[in-house]
């Protein structure tokens, strides 16, 4: 695998690879990897001749209170995983090439990212577009792979690349979750073993609304004091948000119809947890 820190020496490696006729895919990170990124370096493969891993943990989309600096890094780890999964390449840029002086370009959303994690963390996703369209710029994909688990950025990025008509395909990969259902997160190590226990919450009461639905209920107002009430009988929890929503909108409905997105993000201890599961009433009522 080869490692490669500088902007243009990214570009160059890989307009050679396109114009040798090979397909590449990218796998966006901020690195600290996990079995979930570890799929998402494995689906990327089967979709293409070469794989990139970016390993990059954006400064612009984190906020002045946020855990930019305690963020979890391993990158001696992330390259000694990412090269036994078959990547080819990982750049690896740093924060000046990125963002020299005077930089002052951003690229933004303007109505899915105004639910959900967007009104918690308001400049959080202009800093992911604007981080993502870079990556494409420098990499040139012919298809970027995201998890299902930041299910709004999936989406917003989705809408950037549709609205800016840009040469991308993106693949979205299920979460991947713990053995005992915890969605695999970077930021699950700075849980404390009480608050991890604890945290198994978030994924219970996913389950606790599909039971619901499948039972009949699908007014979003009773599914989500019924998620609310389970997640706030457990330790160490405090509730952003609990959403039903639509899942390409974002915009809150009143009842599940169609397919509708249930959306979470809980504190649990000081860690911000973000935890989804699609609903759909006609599927569930089958279970």
């Amino acid at each position: 695998m080869e490692v490669i820190g500088l902007v243009e020496k990214m570009q160059q490696a890989s307009e050679n690879l396109r114009l040798s006729g090979k397909a590449l895919a990218l796998v966006p990170t901020m690195g600290f990897f996990h079995e979930g990124h570890l799929e998402l370096m494995r689906v990327a493969k089967k979709h293409a001749d070469i794989v990139v891993v970016s390993i990059f943990v954006n400064p612009t989309q984190f906020g002045p209170k946020e855990d930019l600096n305690t963020y979890p890094r391993d990158l001696e780890g992330d390259l000694f995983k990412a090269e036994n999964v078959g990547v080819d390449l990982a750049f690896v840029p740093a924060v000046h090439d990125m963002y020299p002086d005077r930089f002052q370009t951003t690229v933004s959303v303007q109505k899915a990212t105004k639910h959900l994690c967007g009104l918690s963390r308001p400049a959080h996703f202009d800093g992911v577009t604007t981080v993502v369209a870079k990556l494409f710029n420098i990499i040139k994909p012919h298809i970027a792979v995201f998890g299902q688990k930041d299910f709004q950025q999936l989406v917003v990025v989705t809408r950037m690349v549709q609205d800016l008509n840009m040469d991308v395909r993106i693949v979205g990969v299920p979460t991947v979750r713990e053995p005992d259902g915890l969605a695999m997160s970077s930021r699950n190590s700075f849980l404390n073993p009480l608050e991890r226990e604890s945290a198994l919450c978030l994924k219970k009461s996913l389950d606790l609304a599909r039971n619901l639905v499948a039972r009949g209920e699908f007014q979003a107002s009773i599914l989500i004091k019924g998620v609310k009430e389970m997640i706030l009988s457990s330790p160490f929890t405090e509730i952003d948000y609990v959403n039903l929503c639509d899942p390409v909108s974002m915009e809150n409905v009143q009842k599940v119809e169609g397919e509708t997105l249930l959306a979470l993000a809980v504190r649990v201890g000081k860690t911000r947890l973000i935890d989804n599961c699609l609903l759909s009433a006609k599927l569930l009522r089958r279970i």
